[in-house]
């Protein structure tokens, strides 16, 4: 497959189902799937680029993230959550998301773009957020925000440790060492899904004690959030994430 793509026909079908794998949903209009692939510089007019879909991605992601930050962060004052907020839709990180996730070669750009060596983040961003917006015309509402809390854990982790200066490992090993002079260690208990997005269930150990698990889906966030358990355990307190599902 070719790095980029010039005009929408070159997505295939079968280079679409390949796509479709990765995002974890099967689109039933695969017009609206390439039409989020394509960028205004490859598209005739404005109205058939990726720039309408990207306006309603753009909220969308907006809104899953406050929400998603609420829940999370309960005591976490209103500055601060949108501290968080800002790097995770920035276009900075939203460009990162879309090149981790592998979905550079399904762009479909314009030849005054794909000449250039590095394409500017602020392009991939505009595809990412068009694909959120193009996941809920397709599938609704509920499928954009499930796509989006899977796909931006580890950035919202990343962020709320920069912005308020929790990281729940370092925590939990400070607190072990000065307490009871040993390092928790953490155990992969169990992991569900399919190998481009699975989930984990993690646990914190601490000598002959396992603390509750934690599921994440990725081996940092079910760590950070294991140890956030052991601490609350330790204070005899009820762990934050008890393992209750895989997709929670």
């Amino acid at each position: 497959m070719s790095r980029f793509n010039e005009a929408p026909a070159d997505l295939t079908d079968e280079t679409l189902d390949q796509l479709e794998e990765t995002l974890g949903y099967q689109f039933a209009d695969r017009g609206l799937l390439r039409r989020c692939l394509t960028h205004a510089s490859a598209a005739r007019t404005r109205l058939e680029s990726n720039e309408r879909l990207e306006f309603l991605g753009d909220a969308i992601l907006g809104a899953v993230v406050c929400e998603s930050l609420y829940a999370q962060f309960p005591e976490s004052p209103e500055g601060e959550l949108t501290r968080i907020k800002s790097v995770v839709v920035s276009r900075e990180n939203c460009a990162d998301v879309f090149e981790q996730l592998g979905l550079m070669p399904y762009l479909v750009l314009g030849r005054g773009i794909t000449v250039n060596r590095k394409i500017p983040p602020s392009v991939l961003a505009t595809v990412f957020e068009a694909i959120i917006g193009g996941l809920a015309l397709d599938g609704g509402y509920e499928v954009a925000r499930r796509f989006l809390v899977q796909v931006l854990e580890d950035s919202i982790i990343s962020a709320a440790e920069s912005a308020t200066g929790v990281n729940y490992k370092s925590l939990l090993q400070q607190h072990t060492q000065k307490q009871f002079s040993a390092t928790p260690t953490y155990r992969v208990v169990d992991e569900k899904g399919p190998d481009h997005s699975k989930c984990f269930l993690i646990c914190a150990v601490l000598g002959d004690r396992t603390f509750t698990g934690a599921w994440g889906n990725s081996k940092k966030s079910a760590e950070q959030r294991a140890a956030e358990n052991a601490l609350a355990e330790l204070d005899d307190l009820a762990p934050p994430h008890p393992a209750t599902t895989a997709t929670e």
